[in-house]
């Protein structure tokens, strides 16, 4: 009996894991499943840091990221979603499998190889290099960057460059499920190295930690790899013609990753000369309004990019239209409503999640009004995640980022202007990247309009206006009984009633949305209505057998 259970628990695991996901809202659950756990993870992540350390200390650990996130980005960002995973895709549907294995393992070897050619000058030159970019530090803090930036450089980039490779073949296999959990095992190494390394390393125990997740990044996508077949090959084939595709579409995405590094290194300037603090302050600010677009930005993006991709190979237009617009309001319906909660209970959320003793009452209301200016143009950086993937799904790499680099140079000058010249705190910093969101969103929005030869007006736009209207609302009603039960009902010095505080109208709130989402029929609110009530059904929320697909059909209003 107990020996029939464990083979058939054993045999479920193994199907969860190995799962391929056909529909995009399915694929989109179980990411948003994983990330919703990476992501309160690395909040965890942040509250023990806060509780160990100051911010002043903090500030160095956060600023030794800036070198190693710039050769990571500058290698993997630009080639796995814009460009490897297309034409992986493509190579797998219509050639041989090893010719796939044989592609995967050049373009594996060729990122190595860059990574050693990149790393090797920045490592020499990272004293000089952390000086410029953290020119408010003082003399024991930059020797404590260096140090922590040339330990990252060397041993937590090389891992994670594998493993996002992984997680691209992983992902056109439509295997979403391991993939996504790779960063949960990220920040579990992280949150190792802070409660076991930090007594005997101090601050070096998180540095640590960082190296201990990123291996574990990569060591969690390599036994379903292998299972499909994997085959690595010492091949660095740069004349193989999708090795010169993924170059020529990689290309310009990692140009324009380049010039907003210019932005978030011209960030970190300004952070530095406010102060070591207020490097930890925007750094927390950025990690709860990064929750609800990763949560369901890019979740619903990288689920609907597979199959945007096979849509268009198809050459159904129509198909494609219908398949975005239902993927943007998805993310609309979800992403607003978690703006209206993060702007009106900003000082509980920030409270909650780092009301340290080592992080004071000054620090909780300046990350507060931080998130507050960040999370006004979350829809925008949302929704910025699926229209990019829909040019990659048409092979067009360069519009998104001409377009993201112009708004990069309106982020860069207005920061400039906010801190320098207006003198405004470290919250102008979110304002500035409020703005440039939401001027990238709407003019990717207008050219992928036109490149698909325009949408259907009422389809796009009238349900984005009812979710907007209904998030709204919700907002205000929102504010109201946080005003009235905060000290009249709630002791909010007190962390068990700040629990209740936050829940209470939180509750509230999201009752109150899903009731305007009936009252004026949005259609999103029917899918997610049919998710919910596979909540008691966990063997098919985990294996995936939903048959709701994406279609434009839903669209009607």
């Amino acid at each position: 009996m107990i020996k029939a259970m464990l083979t058939r628990c054993f045999k479920l695991i193994t199907k969860l894991f190995s799962h391929q996901h056909q529909t995009i809202i399915g694929a989109a659950m179980v990411i948003m499943g994983t990330v919703f756990a990476s992501r309160i993870l690395g909040l965890l992540r942040d509250r023990m840091l806060a509780a160990r350390f100051s911010p002043e200390e903090l500030g160095v650990y956060f600023a030794a990221f800036r070198l190693p996130n710039l050769v990571f980005e500058l290698l993997v960002m630009g080639a796995v979603s814009v460009a490897f995973i297309p034409v992986f895709t493509d190579y797998r549907n219509s050639k041989e499998k090893d010719k796939a294995w044989q592609l995967a393992s050049s373009v594996i070897n060729i990122g190595l190889l860059a990574f050693g050619l990149l790393t090797i000058p920045l490592f020499i030159f990272s004293t000089q290099i952390c000086r410029l970019i953290a020119p408010g530090f003082n003399e024991n803090q930059i020797s404590q960057m260096i140090i922590f930036t040339r330990i990252m450089l060397l041993a937590q980039v090389f891992p994670l460059i594998i493993g996002n490779f992984l997680t691209g073949i992983l992902q056109s296999f439509k295997h979403f499920l391991i993939p996504a959990l790779a960063p949960v095992a990220y920040n579990l190494g992280i949150i190792l190295g802070i409660l076991f390394f930090t007594p005997v390393f101090g601050l070096y125990g998180p540095v640590f930690g960082v190296v201990l997740g990123a291996v574990l990044f990569m060591l969690i996508q390599i036994p379903l790899t292998k299972s499909l077949g994997f085959r690595y090959f010492w091949s660095f084939n740069f004349s193989d013609p999708g090795v010169r595709e993924i170059g020529k579409l990689m290309l310009p995405r990692t140009f324009g990753l380049a010039v907003s590094q210019i932005d978030t290194t011209v960030d970190l300037i300004l952070s530095t000369l406010l102060g070591a603090r207020m490097v930890t302050i925007f750094s927390f600010a950025q990690h709860l309004q990064q929750l609800p677009v990763g949560l369901f930005g890019v979740t619903i993006a990288q689920a609907a990019l597979p199959t945007l991709v096979e849509v268009k190979s198809k050459d159904n237009l129509e198909e494609f239209k219908a398949t975005f617009l239902a993927s943007l309001h998805q993310i609309l319906f979800l992403v607003l409503p978690a703006t209206a909660i993060l702007v009106v209970l900003r000082i509980p959320i920030v409270r909650l999640v780092f009301g340290a003793a080592r992080f004071d009452w000054a620090a909780t209301v300046l990350t507060g009004k931080t998130l507050a200016f960040f999370s006004f143009s979350l829809f925008a950086q949302a929704t910025i995640q699926l229209l990019a993937r829909g040019f990659y799904a048409l092979y067009d790499s360069k519009t998104p980022v001409i377009i993201g680099i112009v708004a990069v140079a309106v982020n860069t000058i207005l920061s400039i202007y906010f801190i320098q010249f207006l003198k405004l705190p470290i919250w102008g910093l979110g304002l500035s990247t409020s703005v440039a969101s939401v001027f990238n969103a709407i003019f990717l929005l207008l050219f992928l309009d036109r490149k698909v030869k325009t949408f259907n007006r009422g389809h796009l736009i009238f349900p984005a206006i009812k979710i907007f209207l209904a998030s709204l609302i919700t907002g205000v009603c929102l504010y109201i009984p946080m005003k009235l039960l905060d000290q009249l009902v709630f002791d909010t010095t007190k962390t068990v009633s700040l629990i209740l505080l936050t829940g209470t109208v939180t509750i509230i709130g999201i009752s109150v949305y899903i009731f305007l989402a009936w009252f004026f029929k949005i259609e999103e609110v029917v899918v997610f209505f049919n998710l919910a009530k596979k909540v008691t059904k966990v063997r098919q929320i985990l294996i995936d057998t939903s048959s709701e697909v994406i279609n434009g059909g839903n669209n009607e209003t």
